[in-house]
């Protein structure tokens, strides 16, 4: 969702702009080795196939870190590129920096200087080392710049472009508008559902659903957490309104582990999807009541749809997304009590679409720029 803007951005350069075309080669690490959801996003994207991939796979954070840096070391040997550029926090982020770096080839990191201050959050280590290496740093909104300002990265290295992120929502928004939400329920649902006959068409969905992802193991991965979260969303939420929950796989093995996953199967007004594409889960969201997530991308799209979003995690590297800084998000962690609180108080809000600065679907040909005159 991040690279699909930028390589767009290099498209219309390369064609439009100038006569000194910008070569590019797409590496494609192969982390997220779920086949269904890479696949989705790269076909509803329009991501070209990449030039290279690293099919990496699973494995622990050191396996995945020490096998990119070994496999993207050849690669840089022989491709010899002037910038290497780097998106998000994932594994690949950190190892394809300190890889370039070691090998005196710059860094370029979009979405730079995103903070929640919780290192024991994988992803936070990656941001931090990926800020400390990078040549260039771009960032996605005044936040994220004031952070590496207090970090002490010279203002020459940082670059505050926007979103990159929205890039992709205000790309894909007609074409997502125009989809069924009959059609995207009756094509990715998981068999075996003891649904109402009603529940899952659109008619019965006009009066309000609530939407959910949740995969961070910090909410699954443990019994005592997982089944309170799940307890809540089938004896409460379900009760207001019916809740689609695209699943991502590590929960859906979670519920089988912990002999939630029946339940869950026959519960009336429960909607199990498969994972599904960048587009259908735009549609969802635009129409949905209200949202439960522990993702970071949604909760900037929530703001600027304006869907209110509960996040469930004990804090956030998008605070311009929260509430006090006009966002849609509130932070509710895994505590059931702090949950059901906000939750209740949520439903009584309305919409409210809100748009940070440069957050306009024009980040990803700011990023082009700033890398092309970098040093100028």
């Amino acid at each position: 969702m991040k690279i699909a803007p930028f390589i767009r951005a290099i498209e219309v350069y390369n064609k439009e702009i100038s006569n000194d075309k910008v070569k590019h080669l797409l590496v494609h690490t192969g982390q997220h080795y779920d086949d269904r959801m890479s696949r989705l996003f790269f076909e509803s994207l329009n991501i070209p196939q990449a030039d290279i991939n690293l099919n990496i796979g699973s494995g622990s954070h050191a396996e995945q870190v020490g096998h990119t840096m070994m496999a993207l070391e050849k690669v840089l040997l022989q491709e010899k590129p002037d910038w290497v550029v780097v998106v998000g926090d994932v594994n690949a982020t950190l190892a394809a920096s300190v890889t370039a770096k070691k090998l005196w080839i710059k860094v370029c990191h979009i979405e730079a200087g995103l903070r929640s201050g919780d290192q024991t959050m994988p992803e936070e280590i990656n941001r931090l080392v990926t800020d400390r290496l990078a040549d260039l740093l771009l960032t996605p909104d005044t936040l994220s710049s004031e952070n590496l300002r207090k970090e002490g990265v010279p203002e020459k290295n940082i670059k505050f472009v926007g979103n990159i992120m929205i890039d992709t929502l205000e790309a894909n928004r007609k074409k997502a508008q125009q989809l069924s939400i009959d059609n995207i329920i009756s094509e990715n649902i998981i068999p075996n559902q003891s649904l109402r006959p009603s529940v899952s068409s659109s008619l019965s969905l006009k009066s309000g659903y609530a939407l959910m992802t949740l995969h961070r193991p910090s909410n699954v991965d443990d019994k005592r957490i997982f089944e309170p979260i799940i307890r809540f969303l089938l004896d409460e939420v379900t009760e207001d309104l019916p809740l689609i929950w695209p699943i991502h796989p590590r929960s859906q093995k979670q519920l089988q582990a912990f002999g939630l996953w029946e339940e869950a199967l026959r519960h009336h007004n429960l909607i199990l999807l498969h994972p599904l594409g960048y587009h259908e889960m735009l549609r969802l969201n635009m129409d949905a009541t209200i949202m439960l997530t522990d993702s970071g991308g949604l909760q900037e799209e929530c703001t600027v749809l304006g869907t209110p979003c509960l996040t469930l995690r004990w804090n956030t590297e998008r605070p311009i997304t929260l509430r006090e800084h006009g966002g849609a998000s509130v932070l509710v962690g895994n505590n059931i009590d702090r949950i059901r609180s906000e939750y209740r108080y949520t439903l009584q809000q309305e919409r409210k679409a809100y748009r940070p600065e440069l957050w306009d679907g024009h980040a990803a040909e700011r990023c082009l720029l700033s890398i092309l005159e970098y040093g100028k």
